[in-house]
């Protein structure tokens, strides 16, 4: 048994601890052990809330305190915790953990479940451990059937591996379970587990202030985030409306220089700004600053950035290379999912800034579809997988629609 954590952040045992012990309800205490890369900021307070449920011991598993590409400010972690010794290669903007300790770490605490979230080295090492000793095992995947397309047939093969053995799957989108389902897994056995943000720090009520920017761009400043197509689509916008356009570009990256360069010659039609590395106190004030947020990612999963601009009232154009497209950005609703033409996406933003009432009504709609995504129903999600995945004779109890993927 662990206590939750003391103030070096590490786990120390308790002696004479039952592992048969109770919740204050009478119900059997599971435990539940995640292993994930590192902490991010919008998963942490799923963790937290997992820690407090009755009937539920959990024990996060970080492979690495950070990764070297985030610039995540992490707050205090108040839930049980272990940081494995950090040994990882780098391929590109991706990290390939090899954590050979998780083996002990899982030892140590003895889950009745075990859930992964990927398929490096550590996260294998841990499977292979809960097959060895006959404890449930739940993948889960922030990926979708588009993002997965190219995996190599080395890929897929361990990935049917995986799945023909575990119990249950945690999707983060509607796109998860498309890829859960093309390896064969039924929808009654996937559940969601949604990526959320504190939609209270965005949603609450602020003073009304005067749009300073048309267009605002969050997130790394790299090429896999197509910051110079944002650019151009402010250009083009710029042209169709007969004026000089503005542009916030948050956050910071290898392409920065070529962006603030590009932005130079084209100052005669585009006022473009560079804030820099944004803390997550600082993003809804900023978000609130623009008037249409501009996605146009080459490849996301998900995309949390949208999350943040929906909960800030931001109409969205998006690419479809992000899980959000279809999902919380809805074409036509509060935003536009398009191809990335940058005159498309002008005459889509020319609308919004040119009509009044079909802007409100856009944005109106980005709030609403945000306060869907909450962290309370990314932690109900998740538990009701375990418990899926633990109690074999009694699925269908914990197979309600309201929990699984469709019903969010």
């Amino acid at each position: 048994m662990y206590k939750p954590y003391d103030n070096t952040n590490r786990l120390v045992s308790t002696e004479g601890s039952s592992c048969e012990s109770e919740s204050p309800r009478g119900m059997p205490v599971r435990r539940l052990a995640i292993i994930t890369n590192h902490p991010p900021p919008f998963r942490i307070p799923v963790y937290e809330i997992i820690g407090t449920m009755p009937g539920v011991e959990l024990l996060v598993i970080f492979c690495s305190r950070r990764e070297p590409n985030r610039q995540w400010q992490v707050p205090p972690l108040r839930f049980n915790h272990v940081f494995l010794r950090e040994r990882f290669v780098t391929r590109g903007d991706n990290f390939i953990h090899n954590n050979l300790d998780v083996v002990s770490a899982l030892h140590r605490f003895g889950p009745d479940a075990i859930v992964t979230t990927g398929f490096n080295p550590t996260y294998l090492y841990a499977f292979g451990y809960a097959l060895m000793k006959g404890i449930a095992h739940v993948p889960m995947t922030d990926g979708t059937d588009a993002s997965e397309q190219a995996l190599s047939a080395w890929h897929k093969r361990i990935r049917r591996f995986v799945y023909r053995r575990s119990q249950a799957f945690i999707a983060a989108s509607a796109g998860g379970q498309r890829l859960y389902e093309s390896y064969g897994i039924a929808p009654h056995r996937c559940f969601r587990s949604c990526l959320c943000i504190d939609n209270g720090e965005y949603l609450r009520e602020a003073p009304q202030e005067e749009k300073k920017y048309d267009f605002i761009f969050c997130g790394r400043i790299v090429e896999g985030k197509n910051p110079l197509f944002a650019l151009h689509v402010a250009r083009d916008a710029a042209r169709s409306m007969g004026r000089k356009v503005s542009i916030l570009f948050v956050g910071s990256g290898s392409q920065e220089e070529r962006v603030r360069k590009e932005a130079g010659l084209l100052a005669d039609m585009v006022q473009a700004e560079f804030y820099g590395f944004a803390g997550q106190d600082e993003l809804p004030a900023l978000y609130r600053s623009a008037r249409i947020f501009l996605f146009p990612t080459l490849a996301d999963v998900w995309g949390v950035v949208a999350n943040e601009a929906a909960a800030a009232s931001l109409p969205i154009i998006v690419s479809p290379h992000a899980g959000v497209a279809g999902e919380l950005v809805q074409h036509g609703d509060n935003g536009f999912v398009c191809e990335l033409d940058a005159a498309q996406w002008s005459r889509h933003a020319a609308l919004l800034l040119t009509q009044p009432a079909v802007y409100q009504r856009f944005a109106a709609r980005s709030r609403a579809l945000a306060s869907q995504y909450t962290f309370e129903q990314a932690a109900a999600g998740l538990v009701s997988a375990c418990r899926a995945a633990l109690d074999i004779d009694r699925t269908e109890e914990y197979l309600k629609p309201a929990n699984s993927v469709k019903g969010g």
